[in-house]
């Protein structure tokens, strides 16, 4: 995470943060947010079925996919100087392009997209959150998620 002077936010406006490590999303992973959730949709928990879908295997949940951003953004997400704290805020909106396939590598990609002082001392950051997958064209989606920051 890169600390910046709150008069210094508007200036990242439009350009890319950076990008996380790599993930695996092994079958391990898969199972244990089905677990949590209580989805145990075929399409996710079932090897030898989800073989016969046009995917050829299993795939991870979207919003497992989604939930790992706070996690990857941790290296690269910009903050005001002086934070206090910072908590989700929630998405203005999220696509999902295209599924994980098992054993997938993932990384997230950020662009600050706005800053806005929602309340004093308290800082709303807009980030475009592109989830790539190692060797493919197409993201498993593109998000723009809102961090709330206390300073």
């Amino acid at each position: 995470m890169s600390l910046v002077p709150v008069a210094e936010l508007q200036d990242y406006i439009g350009k890319e943060l950076g990008h996380s490590e790599w993930l695996n999303i092994d079958q391990e992973r898969i199972n244990q947010f089905a677990e949590c959730t209580g989805d145990h949709q075929f399409i996710h928990v079932d090897p030898e079925k989800a073989k016969l879908t046009p995917f050829g295997g299993t795939i991870a949940h979207g919003f497992l996919s989604l939930s790992l951003a706070p996690k990857l953004m941790e290296g690269i997400m910009l903050m005001p100087k002086g934070l206090k704290m910072a908590v989700n805020y929630g998405l203005d909106s999220v696509r999902f392009i295209q599924p994980v396939k098992v054993n997938s590598n993932v990384r997230l990609v950020l662009t600050l997209i706005d800053v806005s002082e929602k309340n004093p001392g308290q800082w709303l950051l807009k980030a475009k959150a592109v989830l790539e997958i190692e060797g493919s064209a197409k993201p498993a989606y593109i998000a723009e998620m809102l961090t709330l920051c206390f300073v």
